[in-house]
C-alpha cells in the first residue's frame, strides 16, 4: 500500500511538472494580455501601480518554467534535496501567487475611482488629431466598447473641441457600426452609441483585474497539490528504510 501510494504521487507530480510548463506559458500570456490591454486604456487611470499584478504573473510564469524542470528531474531521480528544494520554491510561488489575489482585490476596487478622476481631463484633452494621444485612445475606446461620450453623447457638447468646431457634431468614433453614412451630427442621435464610455471603461478594466485573479488562484491550488504529493513521497522516503535501499539498490537485512 505505502508503495502504491508513492507511486501515485510520484505520476501525479510528473504530470502536474507537465501542467506546470504549460502554466507558464498561459501566465506569461495572462500578464502580457494585460499589459497590452492596459496599453490601451492607460489615459484613462494615473496609478502605474494597478499593474503590480500583471508583472508579478509574467515573473510567476517565467519561474514556473524551472520549477517544472526542477519537479521532473527531482521526481524521476527522486533525490530528496531536490524534492525539499521543489517544496519550497512551489511554497514561495503559491505565496507570491496569493499576493497576487490580494492586490488583484485592492487594485480593482480602485479601478472606479481612477477612472472617474481622469477621464474628464482626457476628454478636455481631445482635438480630434491622430497625433494626440489622448484622441487617439478615445476614438479607440468608443469604437472597442460601442460607446460615446462619458456618460452618454451630449457630453460632447461640453469639450473645448466641440466649442471650437462649432459644428454640432461628436467623433465619428461614436457613429455605430451598423449605421452606413453616419457624419457624427447630432442632428440624428439615433446613429450614435447611446452608452457612456466611463461605465464601460470601469467594467473592463475590473474583468481584467479578475481575470489576473482567477488565473493566480487556479494555478496556486495546482501547486497546492504539487506541493502535496512531493510530500509524501519525501516523508515516505524518511520513514521507510526498505524503500530507501530499494532506491539506493541495497538490500535489506
Amino acid at each position: 500500500m505505502g508503495q502504491c501510494g508513492i507511486t501515485s504521487s510520484k505520476t501525479v507530480l510528473v504530470f502536474l511538472n507537465l501542467i506546470f510548463w504549460a502554466a507558464a506559458g498561459i501566465l506569461c500570456y495572462v500578464g502580457a494580455y494585460v499589459f497590452i490591454t492596459y496599453d490601451d486604456y492607460d489615459h484613462f487611470f494615473e496609478d502605474v501601480y494597478t499593474l503590480i499584478p500583471a508583472v508579478i504573473i509574467i515573473a510567476v510564469g517565467a519561474l514556473l518554467f524551472i520549477i517544472g524542470l526542477i519537479g521532473c528531474c527531482a521526481t524521476v531521480r527522486e533525490s530528496r534535496c531536490a524534492l525539499t528544494t521543489f517544496v519550497v520554491i512551489l511554497l514561495l510561488v503559491f505565496m507570491t501567487e496569493v499576493a497576487v489575489v490580494v492586490l488583484g482585490y485592492i487594485y480593482r476596487a480602485k479601478v472606479e475611482d481612477e477612472v472617474n478622476s481622469s477621464i474628464l481631463k482626457v476628454y478636455d484633452e481631445y482635438n480630434g488629431t491622430n497625433s494626440n494621444a489622448q484622441s487617439r485612445a478615445i476614438d479607440y475606446v468608443q469604437r472597442q466598447l460601442q460607446c460615446c461620450g462619458i456618460h452618454n453623447y451630449s457630453d460632447w457638447q461640453n469639450t473645448p473641441w466641440y466649442k471650437e468646431s462649432k459644428n454640432n457634431s461628436v467623433p465619428i468614433s461614436c457613429c455605430r457600426a451598423d449605421v452606413g453614412l453616419c457624419t457624427g451630427s447630432l442632428t440624428h442621435p439615433d446613429d450614435l452609441y447611446q452608452e457612456g464610455c466611463e461605465a464601460l471603461v470601469v467594467k473592463k478594466l475590473k474583468e481584467i483585474m479578475m481575470y489576473v485573479i482567477w488565473t493566480a488562484l487556479t494555478f496556486a491550488a495546482i501547486q497546492m497539490l504539487g506541493m502535496l504529493c512531493a510530500c509524501v513521497v519525501l516523508c515516505r522516503r524518511s520513514r521507510d528504510p526498505a524503500y530507501e535501499l530499494l532506491i539506493t539498490g541495497g538490500t535489506v537485512a
